[in-house]
């Protein structure tokens, strides 16, 4: 940074020192007349070294501000990236909540169009073939429950509730 008297650092204390006799003071800038000309007259360089002070400033600003638009479009793509992962992301996690509900409930009743879904005729007679091993396994329990209170064990009274549930239309 460029100063009227010097370096910026000296502040006060060094336009003090400056205007005491020292030289660099503003007893060397002063004009024909002998009085102090305003900050102007006191610049330390030729009007070429002005003029290249101040374009360097207006390219740096220039440029500042160049970088500063650049940061402000590119934070803005950010942020439309983010609202789109975001989307993304919901709708994913309400996919996989619902493959994962599929893959609990087991193969629901499927159509034609679905891979894997079984026809409606067979899912029919795989239906009846459970429903006959199931028969089978109710009717050797139930002789089983019969022999048991034949048996006259402690649990007679339980069994003869069963029994009597079963045969229940």
């Amino acid at each position: 940074r460029w100063g009227c008297n010097g370096s910026a650092r000296r502040g006060r204390a060094g336009l003090a020192a400056a205007g005491s006799g020292r030289r660099g003071g503003a007893e060397e800038f002063a004009g024909p007349g002998g009085g102090q000309e305003g900050w102007r007259g006191q610049s330390r360089g030729s009007l070429q070294q002005l003029a290249e002070r101040y374009a360097d400033l207006a390219a740096s600003h220039s440029e500042a501000l160049r970088q500063r638009e650049e940061r402000e479009w590119h934070n803005a793509r950010l942020r439309q990236e983010n609202a789109r992962l975001r989307l993304e992301n919901r709708r994913l996690r309400r996919e996989n909540r619902c493959l994962f509900r599929q893959a609990l409930l087991g193969p629901g009743p499927g159509g034609p169009d679905k891979p894997g879904a079984a026809d409606p005729g067979e899912e029919a007679e795989a239906l009846r073939a459970q429903l006959g091993r199931l028969q089978e396994k109710h009717r050797r329990a139930l002789q089983h429950l019969r022999r048991c209170r034949a048996a006259g064990g402690p649990e007679a009274s339980e069994l003869d509730e069963l029994l009597e549930e079963d045969e229940q239309p």
